[in-house]
């Protein structure tokens, strides 16, 4: 596991958004949904659109605006194709007011 990294202000997330972050050599979304936060690679892995430009949030499922590619947040799971390779999750946490994530 590596180190945590702050990216952003907690409240620089609202529910049900998503915004990326270069964290290392990773492009990572981070997305508050249902009070939860999660950290993910932001490239589609159908035809790498990143997901936190004008992803649509439903629970824990972000869908790629690109080709409707859904896949689950928590787990990188694809919900709904045509994606059929998983995107990478990080650890996420809120620390006093920021969040950081561990890729």
């Amino acid at each position: 596991m590596g180190e945590f990294v702050t990216v952003a202000k907690s409240d620089q997330i609202g529910e049900g958004q998503a915004r990326a972050f270069q964290v290392g050599d990773q492009l990572v979304a981070v997305a508050r949904s249902g009070g939860a936060v999660f950290a993910f690679s932001d490239i589609c892995t159908h035809r790498q659109c990143n997901l936190s430009s004008g992803g649509e949030i439903d629970g824990n499922v972000i869908e790629c605006e690109c080709h409707g590619s859904q896949f689950n947040m928590g787990t990188g799971e694809v919900v709904n194709g045509p994606a059929t390779e998983p995107i990478a999750t990080f650890d996420v946490r809120d620390e006093g007011g920021e969040l950081q994530v561990s890729v």
